[in-house]
C-alpha cells in the first residue's frame, strides 16, 4: 500500500472519475475536498472526466462549488464533448436528434450541430429525464430510416444517492434491440476520450494517472491507454466483482480520502 500511494503520488497529471469518486449524486464522499486541495497544493495538472452527458463544465464546477469544492471549469472534460467533438469531425455542420440533457444538446451546438427530429445524420443518446416511450418510438424509426446510433458512454448503469440508476448504455439497449443496430460509444473507455484528455491537460502517458470506479470504463481505458490505473472503492465496483475481469487495477484504494498526505 505504502508503495501504491508513492506512485500515485509521484505522477504529475490526473484524470479523475467523479461520480463514485468525489460524489455520489449531492453527497460529497470521504475526503474530496481534501484530495482536490492536495491536487492543488501539489500543483498538479488534473481533469475531471466523466462520462455523465447530463451537465457542462460550468455546470460542474458549480455542482462541486455547491458541495465546497471551488474548481474552475476548465478542469472538466464529459462525454457529451467528446460526443459533439467526434460527430463534427465526422459530418461537419450535420444533424442530430438527441434524448438528453442540455450539457449534450448545448455540446452538439458548439460543435456547430442542429437538432432535427425528421432526417437527422445522428440519433445520439445520453442520460437525461427526458427518456419516454414517444422519445424511443422515435429514436427507432430514425435509425431505421439510416440515421447512425451514438451513445455518449456504454455505462449500464452508475451511482446515485438512493443507489445504483440506469445509465446511458442502458437507455440505447432497447433502440439496439429494436433496430438490429449497434450503437457507436464515445466516451470511456473509448480511447478517443482518453486522447482528448490527455491532450487538455498537455501530458504525457507515463505522467499521468486516471482514478475512477469502475473497472469496465475507467481502469480499462486507462490499461489500453497505458495509463497508471487506480481503483476506488467508493462507487460501483465492489472488491469480489475485481476477479470476474481479465484484467487488474496497478492500485486499489478505498476512496480518494487516503492520497493527501
Amino acid at each position: 500500500m505504502k508503495k501504491s500511494l508513492e506512485i500515485i503520488r509521484s505522477k504529475k497529471a490526473f484524470i479523475i472519475d467523479m461520480d463514485g469518486v468525489l460524489y455520489h449524486g449531492n453527497r460529497l464522499l470521504k475526503g474530496a475536498s481534501e484530495f482536490v486541495n492536495w491536487l492543488v497544493k501539489e500543483e498538479k495538472k488534473f481533469l475531471f472526466l466523466t462520462n455523465s452527458s447530463e451537465r457542462s463544465p460550468l455546470e460542474l464546477s458549480q455542482k462541486l462549488a455547491r458541495l465546497g469544492i471551488a474548481v474552475g471549469a476548465d478542469h472538466f472534460y464529459t462525454s457529451a464533448l467528446a460526443t459533439a467533438s467526434f460527430v463534427a469531425s465526422q459530418i461537419p455542420g450535420g444533424s442530430a436528434y438527441v434524448i438528453g440533457e442540455p450539457g449534450l444538446i448545448n455540446a452538439l451546438y458548439d460543435a456547430g450541430f442542429t437538432m432535427n427530429n425528421v432526417n437527422p445524420d445522428y440519433v445520439v443518446v445520453g442520460e437525461g429525464r427526458g427518456y419516454s416511450l414517444e422519445a424511443l418510438d422515435r429514436a427507432v424509426s430514425l435509425v431505421m430510416g439510416g440515421a447512425r446510433l451514438i451513445g455518449t458512454n456504454p455505462d449500464l448503469n452508475g451511482p446515485a444517492e438512493q443507489g445504483i440508476v440506469p445509465a446511458c448504455g442502458a437507455l440505447v439497449s432497447p433502440i439496439e434491440l429494436a433496430t438490429g443496430t449497434k450503437a457507436y460509444f464515445v466516451g470511456k473507455p473509448n480511447p478517443l476520450m482518453m486522447r482528448h484528455a490527455l491532450k487538455k491537460l498537455e501530458a504525457e502517458t507515463q505522467d499521468t494517472i486516471i482514478i475512477g470506479d469502475r473497472m469496465d470504463t475507467d481502469i480499462v481505458a486507462g490499461m489500453e491507454s497505458e495509463i497508471e490505473t487506480v481503483l476506488v472503492m467508493s462507487g460501483v465496483t465492489r472488491p469480489e466483482d475485481i476477479a470476474t475481469f481479465a484484467y487488474r487495477p496497478r492500485h486499489t484504494l478505498e476512496g480518494v480520502f487516503e492520497i493527501p498526505v
